[in-house]
């Protein structure tokens, strides 16, 4: 396409994360509730959602499609490689099927060369990808409600393919792996298991693991004590708006032992509630609420997702589940871009001492409701050792805090907008240990771009920058 020869170039000057990062893998802090780079500085995973990334773009759209993403801040990609939109059998924009005979044992090295430039590209941009072996689909036979299935996997060859993955790309830095594919695992788990054992086998302790498993599900049901699992994957999914993602991510943050947790597919933006026609689509707003609640509740990081993109959509291939943007317009939707503002103001502030926190809201908070407020702070659970506490408001309304965590004398409080990133200061106050407020949506109308905010107290002693300031 003409038209990316062109976007490359003039994205190429707008790049600012990414580039020049440090080449580090990830791993599992010491406390077991985030993802750290190797020398345990802090790793806030903000992915993309880009399923068909290896199965329906060509080396070009990559380049401009991973470039996109780093210069919105994005931190990851989650990609398929053997694609749920009948990867088996359509071949990749390069005219390449992934396996020889449908044999996961046999892999093309034609296919996988695209994947190599994929990842070596994202290495470039500073992006991790988080790979997926497959969509789970291929590990069941049962028919697939839109496209072609064919139950290729045994236990077997799910190592051996494991295996073959963990060699090819141990030395990679910047790579994943996420088992799975929006499926349930029941009676599966042997395969996935077996997977897993593959890629520690081809690449020992390189590279993290977890599952993707099916809407309103999560990983831990399954395999949260296995020794392969390194975090939790949710995923809250498009059922109805304002879902309670709190709680899921509440659920798997409280289990014993502790592993981090992701709500790694919310409902996508311009998707259909239901992914009913007759309902409304996901906005920017809802996605939102669903990054800072399931953040908030305890998420090391958040997944976006855009119904657009997520298929590489465009008008020359039938739309899915009502796609209506071609996949390159839609990524400038308004939700990918204001991702970048939670990532800027969870880095802005003491990162891995970070833990929920609900007691500190001091007033009426209905669980189930489009209005519910989550709160987040730093310190330990049960004393008064924080240094901040944030809390997100879906809509303007009258705010009680609770902020006797907070041992200071003095606070400073900041009004923090998910829409833009702008961090407007309320001021000093005396910390009476409680914050009441009732006239803030007055002080605040003038610059309102959204009904959400999130409100930051500060210990004022600490002078911390302004909320999404380094």
């Amino acid at each position: 396409m003409k038209y990316l020869n062109v976007a490359l170039s003039i994205t190429g000057l707008l790049l600012i994360f990414g580039v020049a990062a440090k080449s580090q893998p990830l791993k599992v802090s010491d406390n077991k509730r985030f993802l750290v780079k190797e020398d345990g500085s802090p790793f806030f995973y903000l992915a993309d959602t880009g399923w068909e990334l290896f199965h329906r773009l060509d080396r070009n759209e990559v380049d401009y499609y991973l470039r996109n993403r780093a210069s919105k801040g994005f931190t990851a990609i989650q990609a398929v490689i053997l694609s749920e939109i009948n990867g088996l059998t359509v071949p990749n924009a390069e005219g390449n099927l992934p396996l020889v005979d449908f044999d996961p044992s046999q892999p093309n090295e034609k296919y996988f060369e695209l994947v190599d430039h994929v990842v070596k590209k994202a290495e470039e941009f500073g992006l991790y990808m988080a790979l997926l072996p497959t969509w789970g689909a291929y590990a069941e036979d049962q028919p697939h409600p839109l496209f072609d299935n064919k139950m290729i996997f045994t236990e077997s060859n799910a190592r051996t393919y494991g295996e073959f993955l963990g060699k090819r790309y141990k030395d990679q830095w910047n790579v994943l792996w996420i088992l799975g594919g929006d499926r349930v695992p029941t009676d599966k788990e042997n395969i996935w298991n077996a997977m897993a054992e593959g890629l520690k086998k081809g690449a020992g302790n390189a590279h993290l693991i977890s599952y993707h498993p099916s809407g309103q599900q999560t990983s831990s049901e399954w395999f949260h004590k296995t020794n392969w699992l390194d975090f939790n994957i949710l995923q809250s999914g498009h059922q109805r708006f304002s879902d309670n993602v709190y709680t899921r991510v509440a659920n798997d943050y409280n289990l014993t032992p502790p592993k981090p947790v992701l709500n790694g597919e919310p409902a996508y933006e311009d998707i259909n509630e239901w992914f009913n026609p007759a309902n409304p689509r996901y906005n920017d707003y809802e996605i939102r609420k669903y990054a800072y609640w399931s953040v908030f509740a305890g998420a090391f990081g958040h997944t976006y997702g855009n119904n657009n993109i997520w298929q590489m959509y465009t008008a020359d291939v039938s739309p899915i589940i009502y796609a209506n943007m071609p996949w390159n317009e839609a990524l400038e939707q308004p939700g990918a871009s204001q991702m970048q503002h939670l990532r800027n103001l969870m880095e802005s502030r003491p990162f891995l001492t970070r833990i929920p926190d609900q007691s500190v809201i001091d007033q009426e908070n209905y669980e189930y409701a489009s209005d519910h407020m989550q709160a987040t702070r730093d310190g330990q659970p049960g004393k008064k050792d924080a240094t901040y506490i944030m809390a997100y408001l879906p809509m303007s309304r009258d705010l009680s805090i609770k902020t006797d965590v907070i041992d200071g004398r003095n606070l400073f409080v900041w009004w923090y907008s998910p829409v833009n990133g702008e961090a407007i200061p309320y001021g000093k106050v005396k910390n009476t240990g409680v914050f009441r407020i009732s006239t803030w949506n007055v002080f605040v109308k003038e610059n309102q771009p959204g009904p959400d905010w999130v409100i930051v107290i500060d210990d004022a002693d600490k002078k911390y920058p302004a909320p999404g300031k380094k």
